[in-house]
């Protein structure tokens, strides 16, 4: 009997390099101004050149990597004023969407959003930094989810990569946790402008530690 193999479709192929790729840059393993060469790319995944050059695209198209010349791209330095443009969106849609979560979220919404402070908790007394930011990063499309608006949520989703590379340098897990139980809190007393300002304070002061982490500065 003749073995057929299974070939990878290259929509998935493309997918899968985008997204691991993706995680190396915000993990840290590539690190601004890495180059990504599509001949090296393609031989470490095991694939054609098509599919690596589509992913770059895509993560070009995100904005982690950017053409520094026509035939030379690297991943992205972030500058002062990216992170604030990021922030200003998320402290505008975030807040928005804390206060409809506070209106609409169901028992059912509330324990899962408990069980993953749990699990956060857990995470910061071991310091393991890759869990709690893939915890974080959940937590807060749970919040976005609760509130019930698809628009806001597609409005998050192109930069929520982003937004996760930037916060992935601030280290302060301990405080991070605290603002999440209260931003939790806020949202389960059914309180939609408790849960705003919750929101608003946390934005903010994760802004300005991320500001600190990156660049060594106080944010304006």
């Amino acid at each position: 009997m003749v073995s057929m193999t299974k070939i990878e479709p290259l929509g998935a192929v493309r997918e899968r390099v985008t997204a691991e790729l993706r995680q190396e840059i915000i993990a840290g393993s590539l690190r601004p101004g890495d180059r990504l060469v599509e001949r090296e790319l393609a031989e470490r995944f095991g694939v054609s050149r098509v599919p690596v050059r589509e992913a770059i695209r895509a993560l070009v198209a995100e904005g982690f990597v950017h053409f520094e010349t026509p035939r030379r791209t690297v991943v992205r330095r972030l500058t002062p004023n990216d992170v604030k443009e990021l922030f200003e969106l998320r402290e505008a849609l975030e807040v928005y969407a804390a206060g409809l979560a506070a209106s609409r979220a169901t028992p059912q919404d509330l324990a899962e959003v408990r069980g993953l402070l749990d699990r956060a908790a857990a995470a910061t007394g071991a310091g393991d930094a890759e869990l709690i930011t893939d915890l974080n990063s959940r937590l807060h499309d749970r919040i976005v989810a609760m509130a019930g608006n698809s628009l806001l949520t597609e409005a998050l989703e192109p930069v929520a990569g982003r937004l996760r590379w930037m916060t992935r340098r601030n280290e302060e897990w301990p405080q991070l946790l605290v603002e999440h139980r209260e931003l939790y809190e806020a949202i389960a007393s059914g309180d939609p402008d408790r849960a705003r300002a919750h929101a608003l304070t946390h934005v903010r002061t994760n802004y300005r530690s991320t500001v600190r982490h990156l660049f060594g500065e106080e944010a304006p």
